[in-house]
């Protein structure tokens, strides 16, 4: 069995306007471990609301997912994992990129970012200890995302959008990432850099021709390739973005 929580990246959301395609990574990962998913993520989800916030509009959950009847993602998911306790084959997490999503329009991004940052650790701190003791011996493994800023880049929607795609760099392998990691690495979960595994810390002096764009940065053609960012100013992975951090979770767990 493979308990699923976070957001919409776990929901395997897409937005309307484009083709309809593959299942979220969630689902990817339990074809190909052959396990049983009960998907107790919520689209729209903050590292807050995971831990206090009950229910999920239907509209809002991934297919198949459960009603959580009026209780939070961390407490439905202790209630499954205590009642198939040694049965559990894996638990995701992705969690804190709608805390930090805002800050790609703020003003002061870097403040922005530095406030987000300390709310999504915080979070995570009260919520891990909680997961981990129901999980028991189950392998936890939590997970980042691209760094969709890089695609600002390329995008009209962000007049300085060079400048925020740089400051990116940083903000994702610096602060967000390494908050996450020390968070899960405290609980003995496992981290799956997502940023990594979609080329988001490539050099930005590295360009390849897009069919779109023209040349540009190697990072950022991988990210308008592996989320809608740069095509709709959407945060949310392509098919083939799914399919990546799918192969990165089985990747880690060995599977």
């Amino acid at each position: 069995m493979y308990v699923s929580l976070g957001d919409s990246y776990a929901t395997g959301y897409r937005p309307s306007n484009v083709p309809a395609g593959g299942p979220g990574f969630a689902y990817l990962v339990a074809e190909r471990s052959d396990l049983q998913l009960i998907n107790l993520a919520c689209s729209g989800a903050t590292s807050a609301q995971l831990r206090a916030e009950p229910g999920c509009a239907p509209a809002n959950r991934g297919p198949g997912a459960p009603d959580p009847a009026g209780r939070t993602q961390l407490d439905a998911a202790v209630q499954v994992l205590r009642e198939h306790q040694g049965r559990i084959g894996l638990v995701t997490v992705v969690i804190g990129g709608n805390d930090l999503a805002p800050c790609a329009q703020a003003r002061d991004p870097l403040t922005c970012a530095s406030q987000a940052v300390a709310d999504v650790r915080a979070n995570l701190a009260a919520t891990l200890p909680v997961l981990r003791e129901a999980a028991g011996d189950a392998p936890v493994v939590g997970l980042t995302y691209p760094d969709v800023f890089l695609g600002a880049w390329v995008s009209p929607a962000f007049p300085n959008g060079q400048d925020l795609a740089r400051l990116s760099v940083s903000l994702f392998r610096d602060f967000f990432n390494a908050a996450l990691k020390s968070e899960y690495e405290k609980v003995g979960a496992k981290f799956v850099d997502v940023t990594a595994a979609t080329g988001g810390y490539g050099p930005l002096t590295e360009t390849t021709q897009d069919p779109a764009y023209g040349p540009i940065p190697t990072p950022v053609a991988k990210v308008c390739a592996l989320t809608y960012f740069c095509a709709h100013t959407d945060v949310h992975p392509t098919p083939a973005g799914h399919e990546t951090i799918a192969d990165a979770v089985l990747t880690a767990t060995g599977r």
